[in-house]
């Protein structure tokens, strides 16, 4: 059986661990001679290409790098955050980096690859699963892998100086190492080893616990075609590994003598403690029918050498050494790639090691992708790394994978030092590089305070006093019975328990003996948020309906926060009821009111909660679909089926709508369409506030979106989920309020897209489905039931024509800097809505449809829907009557404005 692999630069999240002192049998029970050198001097070095010749590192341009702050994680490791500025094709771009820089002069800090679950290959777990699992002060995530592999890195790893998995054939694949007395190296490394029978018949061994790849530069297309590999106890899987060539012989050594030999066939059980299997394919395979007997002792030898200088390295001198990819950084200065970046290329979060020229200092480094940073190209990296002070360095597996843990001063764990670019998930991957500590216990050396340095108006929070001896080990300082006070009078606290009060700032002291801690949060005010949104913005206008309304803000410096119960004002237009324990409950409609609108108020900002009478319309469950859905794509080379299929698992009974896709042979950005109805798509026939949908997930960490085509022919596409990171079946709301759709307006596909950028993160292949598709519409008739019809004002005129009908007002629109001014209330008496005016604050809101709309008089700042916008121009009072511009109303709301310059007059239509 041929095997049939690649390398693939995939990966997926690691957390950090250390292996256990049992794990140093492997060195003993296979003889094994590990040698490794430090490459002193010019460290001159071989680089080659991935099938290809150098790439050389593009020099960056208007590269400035400035740190922003450190903090101490543990004796002989800090925390440094830096800011990087860069012109990309003219443009300015930013963000952030985080590295952790370990002093190896430290005696109480040092360094180690964490592995999977309890040490162990093929298990995989998070950066941060593995360093809660072994104690690690702080982590980083490490070695490339294939991910639809068992779960071994691609290149070698030495954990608690036992030798764990052996280097790739793979040119220009470097790895960071630190010897036993404490000296960083960075280097290419090769493997040798040797198999000898008692007849002293010798066969090559290829590797330790490896996964099948295709090497590179050698005679075989297949690692393991007529090789002979090793597996320890390290590698849990039964698979060693998957898709590895020819059918086995497997021969299994324990205390150093063959206990099993199964020709032809692999052996039905894991490795046992302290045991290795020899697993060998063709002439491997003959070699040991030939020589090997049950019963008979075998010597397994093997060595690391530097691919640089040819020169071997002690093993008794190596402490860790982790793989990684291209060089990136050497003699202080960018290094040529040493390998192919193509597929690792764009601006993305990334992972890289250096030591310093000293050899004193490891950088652990991770550039962040997420809502305040854009991420880094490799070359850009290169510059940020000689900026700090990177004498030599190398790339890690980044992406996605890029994941940072580290421990705060005074707390007992490590936690996530940034979002990912997936926010708060983290990959399980196959290792990390973890950072630790042997510290003793010390004196006191300070408390600080713990907590969320923001709160709302009536929020209350707790807040902790942590402590951290002479080493920076968290010590507890409760039992000192600390003091609270707080300064600023914007907050209260009572033992520990802060209550906002008014908007402004904080300063809270806490004391525990001769130690003092002080901490400044915010509280914050209407006017420090940029929205304001309800986990529900719809909900059925019915009597005895309870719906959740979670509210969320995002503040105007990119914050999200929720807001609790306590710092909300809830208003009921159209019925009666009540909000508690953060779920509405409606008690009573009001006659005659067909849509009604709950408002969250919190310091002058407000969104709402819109009830109507016909919500949460089942627009299609696939049980009796009359029209066709077929499957298309962007790319020919895309395959896959978009078809009504029986469910299964809890759909077990139901029709679902199914899309697989293959898209292993395309490139670049590719989609997979489910296409409603032909090319014609499905019609949701009035005004949808918000959407929900059932889809099963395949965990394929693509983008599944919605498209629509509204009636005016404008295409919108709404997402459904930014990364499919879940399987089995999950609802998801979608609120519509914001989309800009103008209804009626037809679905007209479901569908998947793999993004060009980090393409090699996620799966090629997959499986989704949807079902019970539901609209909510504020009303079935159009325009949400809303009044249609014509009305025409002129300036300073004070009479209306409504539908041909004419009438008095009170007040003529005006003309204001090229402006017109009308009272908000005749147009709502003409077209549905109502408006309620705060004398107070000067607001008025305007409520029509699906829309809510805040505007405060003498502010081009207003809300619609909880968001935070601006106009050309702001309301205004004269002769004690409140004037709108007309334009921003108007449009706001779903009205359409003409404006005759001859008789100047206004012309309103809905």
């Amino acid at each position: 059986m041929n095997e049939v692999f690649m390398e693939k630069k995939s990966r997926e999240v690691v957390r950090g661990m250390k292996l256990s002192s049992t794990k140093k049998w492997v060195a003993a029970s296979l003889a094994g001679v590990l040698w490794i050198m430090p490459v002193i001097g010019s460290e001159g070095l071989a680089v080659f290409g991935h099938s290809s010749t150098p790439i050389a590192a593009a020099a960056t341009s208007n590269f400035k790098v400035s740190k922003l702050g450190e903090e101490v994680i543990t004796s002989g490791a800090i925390m440094m955050k830096y800011k990087y500025t860069a012109t990309r094709s003219g443009a300015s771009a930013s963000g952030l980096a985080d590295v952790i820089r370990v002093d190896l002069n430290n005696p109480y800090v040092s360094l180690d690859v964490m592995t999977g679950k309890g040490g162990n290959l093929t298990t995989r777990q998070s950066t941060g699963g593995m360093a809660k699992e072994t104690g690690a002060v702080a982590a980083v995530n490490g070695d490339y892998f294939n991910t639809g592999g068992e779960g071994a890195p691609i290149g070698g790893q030495v954990s608690s100086g036992v030798l764990v998995s052996t280097p790739s054939q793979l040119d220009g694949m470097y790895a960071f190492a630190v010897t036993k007395d404490r000296k960083p190296l960075i280097d290419e490394f090769s493997f040798e080893g040797m198999v000898t029978a008692p007849d002293g018949a010798q066969f090559e061994i290829s590797g330790i616990n490896k996964g099948a790849y295709s090497p590179e530069g050698g005679s075989s297309t297949y690692s393991h075609a007529n090789a002979m590999y090793i597996y320890t106890d390290v590698w849990t899987a039964l698979d060693r590994p998957k898709n590895s060539s020819t059918t086995p012989t497997e021969v299994l050594v324990e205390n150093g003598v063959v206990t099993q030999i199964s020709e032809n066939a692999a052996l039905p059980t894991a490795v046992p403690k302290g045991a290795y299997i020899l697993r060998a394919h063709g002439l491997a395979a003959r070699y040991v029918t030939a020589h090997l007997t049950v019963g008979q002792p075998v010597t397994s030898v093997y060595s690391l050498k530097s691919k640089t200088t040819q020169q071997s390295l002690d093993p008794a001198n190596l402490q860790t050494m982790i793989g990684g990819h291209t060089i990136l950084v050497n003699n202080g200065k960018a290094a040529t790639f040493s390998r192919s970046t193509s597929s690792i290329g764009g601006y993305r979060a990334r992972t890289a090691l250096g030591y310093s020229q000293d050899g004193r200092y490891v950088y652990i480094i991770a550039t962040e992708k997420n809502g305040n940073s854009s991420g880094m190209s490799l070359t850009e990296l290169q510059s940020f790394m000689t900026n700090i002070g990177v004498w030599k360095g190398l790339n890690l597996d980044g992406g996605g994978s890029t994941t940072m843990v580290d421990r705060p001063l005074g707390e007992s764990s490590a936690t996530l030092t940034f979002n990912t670019e997936y926010g708060t998930e983290q990959r399980s991957i196959v290792n990390a590089l973890g950072v630790y500590t042997n510290a003793p216990q010390g004196e006191v050396k300070g408390i600080k305070i713990s907590g969320s340095t923001s709160l709302l108006v009536g929020q209350k929070a707790t807040y902790s006093l942590k402590g951290y001896d002479t080493y920076y080990n968290p010590i507890d300082v409760a039992a000192g019975n600390p003091t609270w006070t707080s300064s600023g009078g914007s907050a209260t606290v009572s033992a520990g328990e802060v209550t906002a009060v008014k908007p402004g700032t904080v300063t809270l002291t806490a004391k525990s003996g001769v130690a003092s801690a002080s901490t400044t949060l915010t509280v914050l005010g209407g006017d420090d948020l940029s929205s304001m949104s309800v986990g529900n913005a719809t909900a059925p206008l019915t009597a005895g309906t309870t719906v959740s309304v979670p509210v969320k803000a995002s503040t105007k410096s990119g914050a999200t926060i929720s807001v609790p119960d306590s710092a909300l004002k809830w208003e009921f237009v159209g019925f009666k009821g009540v909000v508690q324990n953060g779920k509405l409950t409606v008690n009573s409609v009001d006659a005659g009111v067909t849509t009604g609108y709950a408002i969250a108020r919190y310091d002058g900002f407000s969104t709402a909660v819109v009830l109507s009478t016909a919500a949460a319309t089942t627009w299609e469950d696939f049980e009796k679909v009359s029209y066709p859905v077929n499957f298309t794509t962007n790319v020919p080379a895309v395959q896959g089926t978009a078809t009504i299929v029986d469910g299964s698992a809890e759909r077990v009974g139901s029709k679902v709508l199914s899309l697989s896709y293959d898209m292993t042979a395309g490139s670049g950005k590719m989609y997979a369409y489910a296409q409603l109805n032909g090319t014609s798509g499905k019609a949701v026939p009035a005004l949808a506030t918000s959407m929900s949908v059932d889809v099963m997930g395949d965990m394929s960490l693509n983008w599944l979106r919605a498209e629509f085509v509204d009636n005016s022919g404008a295409t919108a596409y709404v997402d459904l989920a930014k990364i499919i990171d879940w399987n089995g079946w999950k609802n998801i709301n979608i609120d519509l309020s914001g989309s800009g759709i103008k209804f009626p307006a037809t679905l007209k596909r479901l569908y998947v897209v793999n993004v060009e950028e980090g393409q090699d993160e996620r799966a090629k292949t997959g499986t989704v489905a949807f079902d019970n598709i539901t609209f909510t519409m504020p009303s079935l008739s159009s325009d949400a039931g809303l009044p249609k019809g014509t009305a025409s004002m002129s300036i300073g005129s004070k009479a209306m024509t409504v539908n041909g009908n004419k009438k008095a007002i009170d007040v003529a629109p005006i003309v204001k800097d090229g402006s017109t001014y009308v009272p908000i209330r005749y147009v709502l008496d003409a077209f549905g809505g109502n408006a309620t005016w705060d004398q107070v604050n000067k607001k008025i809101m305007v409520l029509r449809g699906a829309k809510a709309l805040d505007l405060t008089v003498n502010k081009k700042e207003y809300l619609l829907n909880g968001k935070r916008q601006s106009a050309e121009v702001a309301p205004i009072i004269l002769q004690g009557r409140t004037l709108v511009p007309l334009r921003l109303v108007s449009e706001q709301l779903g009205l359409t404005v003409k404006w005759e310059q001859k008789t100047k007059t206004v012309t309103i239509e809905s």
